[in-house]
């Protein structure tokens, strides 16, 4: 019926009309609503818990720790709560954060570059061995992880730590991390550029300082000059790449915006060529748009990979040099493909200044602290005292001379350390897992260490590149994206129905050459029992079905899902 005066209709239902509030961004004027983290931020910088550790929680011991320091703050000197013993991965997202919490702690110490001394490596295996039940963990970022730390023990450990030119400081938290670069800067004689000055001038100059020690999340930096390209620039927040421009010689091209976790994106070229000098303030303007622009509102959407993708990289190279450089960077070329088809050093090399470098296997990066110090003692008797850290959680120890490199081998294999390791040995990583992480959901170190022994026994021959990475749930510590079988824990059913650990399974990732994540092939999972049944499965379809000098990756992307299954 129609309208009239007379016979009105109803009204139609007035629409809610919500005021957007924005992503957060500080620098268009978005300070509130502030979410938790945010928070806790405002009310006091990280780096200011440090006092209160010393003089209050040290001495008072974990039940006089601020709930907002405990999860939070403390982060910022490389300290996390670590997974109370016997809480198995199906309560991982049930259980409230003060049920997970154990009263003891993971300890991050940085390793900026991956450089250690023999008396740097010497002191974390002491306090390995005296504070932490000789735990030690080489990490995918060339840290070194400790577990079963007490609130009480953490001056003392400070200041052995301190006393060598080590620190935990901004280890973690919504902060600048650990700068990872080219674990053979310096010394490789393919290098087209060494990094290290770069590294040496961010860290003095940035690590510590509040100017940007509240950022949205944590800030990811790689640099390397190598032709390797052995720091996985791909996934970092900021990368500099070693290239040679045509006319100004050797430099590093910028990337930002690389990040995993459930929603990874690779890096994206901002086609600028940046000088060893002016790396630092590149590095600082790029700090400075992910602390200004970076999205707050929303945890889940505030790594700068995320304001790269909606500004691509046009615009943020535009915003750097408008608003924060305050002049025109130089165009430059992109990198050449990388030079090798491992990146990680491993094996005898000769150095430019004629001795030599030695690189080798841990098992996943489980080390010990009793280990790091013979280690450490190894190093210093060959004539060395500079060792290495990769981000394939292995080890290098640099300038040994030629008569030391047959003993040394020998010492190192003696420890269990593989110079000429196997492909599984070499190129299997691991997260640390439900033996200690809040968020994980399966075990995953003492699960890589067995495969890798399963595969060599049931593939001897197997020769190829390759890369198995476990992670213990989904947010690719282990990068599991990017690598040639990467392995998502999870909880599943076994063929009995019961629940059982397992894995989502990840074929095809890859850094370097054809960069890009791995195929995931539907409803494809697997139970930890099955995993070597399993990979050697895939792999001996790889064997049958590749073309003359096919990469795992390559061939993973074209392959039936029958032969992937």
């Amino acid at each position: 019926m129609a309208a009239t005066p007379e016979t009105p209709v109803s009204a139609a239902p007035r629409r809610k009309v919500s005021r957007h509030r924005g992503e957060g961004q500080w620098a268009v004027g978005h300070f509130t609503p502030l979410n938790g983290n945010e928070q806790f931020k405002k009310d006091d910088d990280g780096l200011n818990v440090r006092t209160r550790i010393e003089t209050v929680y040290s001495k008072r011991g974990f039940d006089s720790i601020d709930p907002q320091d405990l999860r939070g703050r403390m982060r910022w000197w490389g300290l996390y709560t670590q997974r109370k013993p016997g809480i198995d991965g199906g309560k991982t997202a049930v259980l409230e954060p003060e049920e997970l919490d154990d009263e003891y702690f993971m300890l991050r110490v940085r390793v900026d570059g991956g450089r250690l001394t023999v008396a740097q490596l010497r002191a974390i295996g002491e306090v390995s061995e005296q504070y932490a039940r000789g735990t030690a963990d080489i990490t995918d970022r060339q840290n070194i992880q400790l577990h079963w730390i007490r609130i009480e023990d953490v001056p003392a450990i400070w200041e052995k730590l301190e006393a060598v030119g080590l620190s935990t400081t901004e280890a973690c938290g919504d902060c600048p991390r650990v700068i990872i670069g080219s674990p053979v800067a310096g010394i490789a004689a393919d290098e087209i550029i060494d990094g290290t000055p770069a590294v040496d001038e961010i860290h003095e100059r940035y690590i510590g300082n509040k100017e940007f020690s509240n950022l949205p999340r944590k800030f990811k930096t790689a640099i390397s000059g190598s032709p390797v390209q052995d720091v996985v620039h791909e996934i970092n927040d900021i990368a500099f790449v070693g290239v040679n421009h045509p006319e100004h010689g050797p430099g590093f091209d910028l990337w930002v915006g690389g990040g995993l976790s459930t929603n990874p994106k690779l890096a994206q070229r901002l086609g600028a060529w940046v000088p060893l000098d002016e790396a630092p303030d590149v590095w600082a303007g790029v700090v400075g748009i992910f602390r200004d622009y970076g999205y707050r509102r929303l945890r889940t959407r505030a790594r700068l990979k995320f304001l790269m993708a909606d500004w691509g990289p046009e615009k943020f190279r535009q915003i750097l040099e408008d608003e924060y450089l305050k002049r025109k960077l130089v165009d430059g070329p992109a990198p050449e493909e990388p030079s090798q088809k491992w990146r990680d050093h491993i094996g005898v090399h000769q150095q430019k200044d004629g001795r030599f470098y030695v690189g080798f296997a841990p098992r996943v990066g489980r080390v010990d602290g009793t280990t790091l110090a013979k280690i450490a003692e190894l190093a210093g008797a060959h004539g060395s005292d500079r060792l290495r850290t990769t981000v394939e959680q292995k080890m290098i120890i640099l300038d040994v001379t030629e008569d030391q490199v047959e003993s040394l081998v020998s010492g190192l294999e003696a420890l269990d350390f593989q110079v000429k390791p196997s492909p599984f040995r070499r190129g299997t990583m691991a997260c640390t897992g439900i033996e200690f992480c809040k968020l994980a959901i399966v075990e995953t170190k003492q699960r890589g260490s067995q495969l890798i022994d399963e595969l060599e026994r049931r593939l001897p021959e197997f020769d190829e590149p390759l890369t198995i990475n476990l992670n213990g749930c989904p947010n690719a510590c282990a990068r599991i994206q990017v690598a040639d079988i990467g392995l998502k824990g999870q909880l599943m059913l076994d063929g009995n129905g019961e629940q059982v650990e397992g894995y989502q399974v990840h074929l095809g990732g890859a850094l370097g050459l054809e960069a890009g994540f791995g195929r995931k092939v539907r409803g494809l999972k697997v139970t930890s029992a099955d995993l070597p049944d399993y990979i050697e499965r895939v792999l001996k379809n790889y064997e049958a079905e590749r073309e003359d000098g096919e990469r795992f990756a390559t061939w993973a992307a074209r392959a039936s899902a029958e032969a992937l299954s």
